[in-house]
């Protein structure tokens, strides 16, 4: 690796989008006063909230290259993993045998996903269309007729299960089959970190899609087709059980971890506690909500203060967490914003109208360089076909 001398040199280890989001954070907010290596085990990025769509004949979710990225961004790619830390010589050590050092690190590997159930389908949204395609054409030709889609009780993210069990119950309509669909979860109503607000309008479209919904239970499957619901002893039984996983954090050697689930704690500006010069942003962290605009707002929160570190005359951002998000599986998406200030938001507020620039993910910095390759792409695609 090539570096450039008397720079600020500031090392992030992952390639989702926190990572994304920090690079180019520093670049804006420390300029040419840091030099940025990107560590990521993957060649593309992909806008994994939109790979919902892809077992049902969506479009698929799009994929960007991070070389691009490096050349866009000026920053350094290195394909290859974190494998332990030497926080003493301020040292990441990685699985491909290479040593980099850092006067500033922000891991951002996100979580590691486990099954929770032993008898249901447990997604992996890098594998959703070929999870759900049998199950889909066996909907279609009438084979399954009762699914429960369940979560467990830890549950840090429900939304993609409400929007696979909406699409399903869309699709089991549009083919005229008489599919049952219930919805079991440990919250006290719909998307209850949203508010009040959210939870009523996600109600209503539950139930104009005829999808039962059981709050304030938690799920079991002792037996293949049987869900047991706790505390209040009913059992479902259906012919398919559909589940999201559970997520835990990465191994990091060397790196302090203050919970039984290997995540890694930060303080209000994404210090990693016990650490000089370490952060970490995204799912990697004890925030309790994964998903990716809080990853972004945490990006943005440790990139700010590593360009301080590295001297940039700018302020450090209060913690604020507003969550932007959209649910689809209705007929129209429904924009959701909400403050976070616990296991209910406020300030809760439902739209027909993107109130994020049309994203998935509310990102600052990553949404709008995305949507600037897309429209590059789109321009690309009809300059091509225009010649031809």
């Amino acid at each position: 690796m090539t570096e450039r001398r008397n720079q600020f040199k500031v090392l992030i280890a992952g390639g989702g989008t926190a990572a994304l989001e920090a690079a180019l954070a520093l670049r804006e907010l420390a300029g040419d006063r840091v030099t940025t290596t990107l560590l990521s085990p993957e060649a593309e990025f992909v806008y994994r909230p939109l790979r919902v769509r892809e077992p049902f004949a969506g479009p698929a979710a799009h994929h960007y290259s991070l070389a691009e990225f490096a050349r866009h961004c000026d920053v350094t790619i290195e394909k290859d993993s974190f494998k332990w830390l030497d926080p003493t010589e301020r040292v990441v050590h990685t699985a491909g045998g290479q040593q980099f050092s850092y006067d500033a690190l922000l891991l951002a590997m996100g979580a590691r996903p486990r099954p929770r159930f032993k008898h249901a389908m447990t997604l992996d949204d890098r594998l959703l269309d070929e999870q759900l395609h049998g199950l889909i054409q066996d909907i279609e030709a009438g084979y399954v007729h009762r699914l429960a889609f369940i979560a467990p009780s830890q549950t840090v993210w429900p939304l993609p299960l409400y929007e696979l069990a909406l699409l399903t119950a869309h699709r089991a309509y549009e083919m005229n089959e008489d599919a049952s669909v219930t919805l079991v979860s440990s919250e006290d109503a719909p998307l209850a970190v949203f508010g009040d607000a959210v939870s009523e309008a996600v109600l209503a479209l539950l139930d104009e899609a005829r999808i039962r919904f059981i709050p304030s239970e938690h799920a079991e499957t002792p037996e293949p087709g049987e869900v047991a619901l706790h505390p209040s002893g009913q059992s479902l039984h259906v012919d398919r059980v559909i589940a999201l996983p559970e997520l835990f954090g990465p191994s990091t050697p060397g790196v302090p971890k203050h919970d039984g689930q290997g995540f890694v704690s930060v303080d209000e500006q994404c210090r990693v506690r016990g650490l000089d010069g370490v952060y970490a942003a995204g799912d990697i962290t004890d925030y309790p909500i994964k998903y990716g605009g809080i990853a972004a707002l945490q990006a943005d929160t440790a990139a700010a203060s590593i360009a301080r570190m590295a001297g940039a005359p700018i302020e450090q951002p209060l913690w604020s967490p507003d969550i932007h998000a959209t649910l689809l599986g209705g007929k129209h998406p429904l924009h959701l914003i909400a403050h976070i200030t616990g296991s209910h938001g406020s300030g809760s507020v439902v739209t027909g109208e993107p109130a994020w620039s049309g994203a998935k993910i509310a990102a600052r910095y990553l949404t709008p360089y995305l949507q600037s390759q897309d429209r590059a792409g789109a321009t690309a695609v009809v300059g091509s076909r225009e010649r031809s």
